[in-house]
């Protein structure tokens, strides 16, 4: 038998943030995006009315435990940043951070304005006006709150939005 010598490829540097979005990406239910994973999805009971007090309730729930989620990562993002400040002598390695921590306050710049969606989401609970789409009025629907709590348009104007916008676009 013959045998084949194989080339091995040269091991890359991969940051840790890169390894957190890989294994993130490979678990998606690891909640990185979110941590609304921790609250079972609502099952509406029959004949049970659209944003009943129970529904408001656990929307509120997901909301704060979202919230809070965030929160935790912008901490870790903070501690990270004044931990790991050092400078390196070698150009690259210095690149390499400085990508690595832009990434990451880009990362919590999108967290901080998800964070005042959700604050205008319960806020909108409080008004009972959450649920309602602001475009066409009609609910926004259970499923698509679950999977997006902090939607305000309902499928169908969100699709028609995102069209026009492509169609502008080019």
């Amino acid at each position: 038998m013959a045998t084949t010598k194989t080339k091995k490829k040269p091991i890359k540097k991969v940051s840790k943030t890169t390894r957190k979005i890989s294994k993130a990406m490979a678990n998606p239910s690891s909640g990185i995006a979110n941590n609304k994973s921790k609250i079972a999805p609502y099952k509406p009971k029959k004949n049970e009315k659209y944003m009943s007090a129970a529904m408001k309730k656990h929307f509120i729930a997901v909301l704060l435990l979202w919230k809070e989620h965030l929160k935790e990562e912008m901490k870790k993002t903070f501690d990270h940043l004044k931990t790991k400040g050092e400078t390196y002598a070698d150009p690259v390695d210095r690149a390499s951070q400085e990508e690595e921590f832009a990434f990451e306050l880009r990362t919590r710049d999108r967290e901080r304005k998800l964070t005042n969606k959700i604050a205008i989401s319960i806020e909108k609970i409080k008004q009972d006006d959450y649920g309602w789409c602001d475009s066409c009025g009609d609910e926004i629907g259970i499923k698509r709150l679950e999977a997006r709590p902090t939607a305000t348009h309902c499928i169908h104007c969100k699709t028609l939005d995102e069209i026009k916008e492509k169609q502008l676009s080019g």
